[in-house]
């Protein structure tokens, strides 16, 4: 399988590229292995569900024991129709000292691991480094370079590590494309501009991958309150834009 890992406190760009890599992989035959943490892990496991593919989660705890409790249906789920996975026996609690310990499991599972969002500190720099000991292909997608949580990744990219932009880089690198029916999404945003008016392609050329807010965009666009509220639900009928909470937008992936 591929383990796909990361950042607890993950940003909604990192969740959504984590969901979209679990879900392709797994589209393709791949399972998909991480750690059942919350933020990266946890979308990772559920974008392979998603797919009714294989996900594998590796606990740093008993079987038995649900941890974190906010991923409780995920876990019910991949009970179900995936694999839990632990070193440890029944009923052993989810102490710090076993996470870092565990990630020799999720590397060694794989045929390489994918660093999706990392401060310099993660545990998921640990399993990167696992991974080159034990032989395994490492990877890291690419983030903004003013984010603390995109540090890892760019330090494992300094160092050699392979860029992902989505699943098929990830197959063709581990050289799995050949033989798989390889259906995977671009990155670039799923837009149509010859059926757009000009106010439209205007503001979506004002919109990005990362959320802007509501005020943001409107310095940018120069649109009044109520044209870009029109603007914005037109967009969103289209699929070229979603809105995120507190007012924040952005664009779509294919």
């Amino acid at each position: 399988g591929v383990a796909v890992v990361g950042s607890r406190s993950a940003t909604v760009y990192g969740k959504r590229i984590s969901h979209a890599l679990g879900r392709d992989l797994a589209k393709n035959g791949i399972p998909v292995i991480s750690g059942l943490a919350y933020g990266i892990d946890g979308e990772a496991h559920a974008g392979a569900l998603e797919a009714e593919g294989i996900t594998i989660a590796v606990l740093g705890c008993g079987v038995d024991v649900i941890y974190p409790a906010q991923n409780s249906s995920l876990f019910a789920q991949i009970a179900k129709n995936g694999l839990l996975v632990s070193e440890y026996p029944l009923g052993t609690p989810p102490e710090a000292f076993r996470f870092p310990k565990r990630n020799r499991i999720i590397s060694g599972l794989s045929l390489g691991v994918v660093v999706v969002e990392a401060t310099v500190k993660s545990g998921s720099l640990i399993t990167a480094g696992l991974a080159l000991d034990q032989g395994r292909e490492v990877f890291a997608v690419p983030g903004r370079v003013d984010s603390p949580k995109s540090m890892g990744a760019h330090r494992l990219l300094q160092q050699g590590a392979r860029l992902v932009h989505n699943a098929a880089d990830i197959l063709d690198e581990l050289h799995l494309s050949s033989m798989l029916h390889l259906d995977v999404p671009g990155v670039s945003p799923a837009a149509d501009d010859g059926g757009m008016s000009e106010e439209e392609q205007h503001l979506f050329s004002c919109l990005d991958t990362y959320p802007i807010n509501i005020d943001e965009l409107a310095l940018l666009s120069g649109y009044d309150a109520g044209m870009l509220a029109d603007l914005l639900v037109r967009l969103e009928l289209r699929g070229m834009v979603r809105q995120l909470p507190g007012q924040q937008y952005e664009l779509c992936m294919q």
